[in-house]
């Protein structure tokens, strides 16, 4: 049974900083890319950030220069740094891992609220 265990989020002021882990509890094959996603209320989830294995990343242009992901291999964890935080980056934050083949696999959820 695949877990992941998310962490690290809360509140912060504006222009303050927070990262994200991600923790896969269990073995994890043929993974594609893993990624953070946020869903803030009344709207859609977004991917955020991006990470192949080969450590290909991508980031969402709202976020770009600001937060940086990143993976562990050795403690099969992921983080999501940000920085320059902004109102507008409240939200719930969620890992995933995105599988060539399987299932998928989504984490509880950590809230991230930017407020003066």
């Amino acid at each position: 049974q695949v877990q992941l265990v998310e962490s690290g989020g809360g509140s912060v002021q504006p222009g303050g900083s927070l990262k994200l882990s991600c923790a896969a509890l269990g073995s994890i094959t043929a993974i594609k890319f893993m990624g953070w996603y946020r869903q803030a209320p009344g709207r859609q989830r977004e991917l955020v950030a991006s990470i192949t294995t080969g450590g290909i990343t991508n980031y969402a242009d709202s976020v770009k220069g600001r937060f940086t992901i990143s993976r562990d291999n050795a403690k099969n964890t992921m983080y999501l740094q940000m920085n320059s935080l902004k109102p507008e980056d409240t939200a719930v934050y969620y890992c995933h891992v995105n599988r060539l083949f399987g299932n998928n696999y989504w984490g509880q959820g950590t809230q991230v609220t930017v407020s003066s």
